[in-house]
């Protein structure tokens, strides 16, 4: 690699984790494993890691976007660490720690949703923009805030997928919601895509594009997007995920968005210019290992001493 220094990277989601090894701004080799349990699904990881060292040399820190919740403060003695979820096994469990013993490089954690963005917004779908919105829509739903170049984090992290809203009156009889924690009443038990398999009994890519399923979808994700819109008003919104690879939902967001907007926001936007307001990622799949590449240079180069 001409002297460039090899990263590694983890976009580890619930159900598969991707593993890739790069620079800073590139990847070089990816692979994807399925999320089992933590120490089937670190020692598989592990292996490519090693098999990359093999044939690149030394790998001098890996970063990892993990699902939520995890702890993303490194000044927190559980730093790294997945908090209370409901993916078994999962809960508690040191992920920064588990790789940083097994393949004695550092380690640096944030969630999956913010590397995304920090990618998108370097170069994709959010270059050259200030104020950015990013939304993940699969297993679950997450989201992201970027303002000025820094990513907007609290005590931890932003959970907008539990967002609460109002389930629709029309939603399928008997649909209970899929939250362990809300059911029906968030974002994720209503739209992510454990929430749509439920309803639609059959693979998504097998519904038609004009289903009532996609309305109620389309819907419930415009209200995500209004909501933050209203707290934060970001200069653009980017949806990525699984379930927004059905790009006929993109102008039904955009139209359920505007017609919940009840004309609030006509002094600032316009219906129009939702369609460049309103986007798909640029990077498809990769957003998250850039990002990820991205925290394992930056923490190399500017804290080396993070162990």
């Amino acid at each position: 690699m001409d002297g460039q220094a090899i990263f590694g990277a983890i976009e580890a989601g619930g159900t598969k984790f991707v593993c890739s090894v790069g620079t800073d701004n590139s990847i070089v080799a990816t692979t994807t494993i399925e999320t089992t349990d933590p120490e089937e699904t670190v020692a598989r990881a592990c292996l490519f890691f090693d098999k990359m060292r093999v044939e690149m040399g030394c790998i001098r820190a890996l970063g990892i976007g993990a699902f939520g919740p995890v702890q993303i403060d490194p000044s927190q003695s559980n730093y790294g660490c997945i908090l209370e979820t409901p993916k078994p096994g999962w809960a508690y469990f040191d992920i920064r720690k588990a790789f940083m013993d097994r393949l004695a490089v550092p380690v640096w954690v944030n969630t999956d949703v913010n590397c995304a963005l920090l990618a998108e917004a370097k170069w994709g779908a959010g270059e050259g923009v200030s104020k950015l919105l990013y939304i993940t829509v699969g297993t679950g739903i997450g989201g992201a805030l970027m303002h000025d170049g820094e990513l907007i984090n609290g005590w931890s992290h932003p959970e907008m997928g539990h967002m609460l809203i109002a389930r629709r009156k029309d939603d399928v009889v008997g649909f209970s919601g899929v939250c362990p924690y809300h059911g029906d009443g968030c974002v994720e038990g209503l739209a992510s895509g454990p929430a749509l398999l439920a309803r639609a009994k059959a693979p998504l890519h097998t519904l038609a594009a004009d289903s009532p399923i996609w309305e109620l979808e389309a819907s419930y994700l415009a209200t995500l997007c209004l909501n933050v819109m209203m707290v934060s008003m970001p200069q653009k919104i980017i949806l990525g995920g699984g379930v927004m690879q059905q790009s006929h939902l993109f102008p039904k967001i955009r139209k359920n968005f505007w017609q919940q907007c009840n004309g609030y926001l006509n002094g600032g936007i316009s219906e129009s210019a939702l369609e460049n307001m309103i986007v798909p990622v640029a990077l498809a799949g990769s957003a998250g290992a850039l990002g990820a590449l991205k925290i394992a240079a930056h923490g190399y180069l500017n804290s080396s001493t993070l162990r």
